[in-house]
């Protein structure tokens, strides 16, 4: 791993540990911030709790100390396994993201104006037993696994993320995320002015309605069965109950499609990011990764690193 982005994340999980303040009746052998980083360090190899547990595979970037009578510098699996799932780590985890995505004062400045939203399936084997994945539809067919949904930065931050089973809906997932989101720059009257970017899956009234009271977005997508609307325009009580978010789009899509469609381009960006993370990061769920809360914070993890590799390329170009 390039150890500026090493560099980076442990910078970030000290801070984090010291913002978490955990608090113990005992000093345990094995503090947090060693927990977190075997967790990260781990999942940067796409290796096993079991490999992370043994003192060969770390090297000069991060080699932990010894801490007991016999040797020891690491837990032992049983040990490791336990911590990394408690609260605490789950705190530290978080508090990296947000300082790293820029959803609080961190290192990064505030997220521009322009988002988007998207899910990238995570599958696995069709005939794994996982009880948590779940066969949902992807491009050209039919898979089994789960979903990366995320909501991304003009400046290509994740700012917020989860990971549900595939079958769910993508829409459902982001009105579950938007109460999440930082609100948009404020225009006149102090509402929200930023706009999100998503593809035709997102295009649901409701969803219109809570980026709206939320973070004050307006969203913008493909129409769903635009091609059945009649030449004179969907019938009034159809306008009426969609709310005005979506038939402010409406009148977008009819008034001026082509400046809508040149808009809704700047969307591929979000795909971008996810090939990155796909490329750079190795954002294929390998075969020890199962069940829902591990694969969650494999993930995040993923995105903490693709964060710092991306804060590196900043600084780099700003040098």
């Amino acid at each position: 791993m390039d150890r500026e982005i090493w560099t980076i994340v442990m910078t970030e999980i000290r801070a984090a540990v010291r913002h978490v303040g955990q608090r113990w009746y005992r000093e345990p052998l094995w503090p947090d911030w060693l927990v977190v980083a075997m967790e990260v360090w781990r999942t940067a190899h796409n290796q096993s709790h079991s490999w992370a547990c043994d003192r060969s595979n770390y090297t000069g970037a991060f080699r932990p100390r010894k801490r007991t009578a016999d040797g020891r510098s690491l837990p032992s699996i049983s040990q490791f396994t336990r911590r990394v799932k408690s609260a605490a780590a789950a705190l530290i985890l978080q508090r990296v993201h947000d300082r790293l995505s820029g959803r609080v004062a961190g290192v990064v400045p505030p997220a521009p104006p322009v988002r988007y939203v998207d899910a990238k399936p995570l599958t696995v084997s069709p005939v794994s037993k996982d009880p948590d994945a779940a066969r949902g539809h992807v491009t050209g067919g039919f898979a089994k696994g789960y979903k990366l949904h995320a909501f991304v930065g003009e400046d290509r931050r994740i700012q917020v993320w989860g990971v549900m089973p595939l079958n769910v809906a993508e829409q459902s997932v982001a009105m579950a995320m938007v109460p999440e989101l930082a609100p948009g720059p404020a225009v006149a009257g102090g509402a929200g002015g930023g706009l999100t970017l998503a593809d035709g899956n997102y295009d649901a009234a409701p969803l219109h309605k809570a980026l709206a009271a939320g973070p004050g977005d307006r969203l913008l997508t493909p129409l769903k069965a635009r091609q059945r609307v009649k030449a004179e325009g969907h019938h009034p009580v159809t306008l009426r109950q969609m709310g005005p978010q979506r038939r402010e789009a409406v009148a977008v899509w009819d008034d001026h499609p082509a400046l809508a469609d040149l808009v809704l381009k700047q969307r591929n960006n979000v795909e971008g990011v996810f090939s990155v993370m796909t490329v750079a990061c190795a954002l294929t769920l390998p075969a020890h990764v199962r069940r829902l809360p591990r694969v969650r914070r494999w993930a995040g993890c993923k995105i903490i690193l693709y964060h710092a590799r991306l804060l590196v390329q900043e600084r780099a170009a700003a040098a």
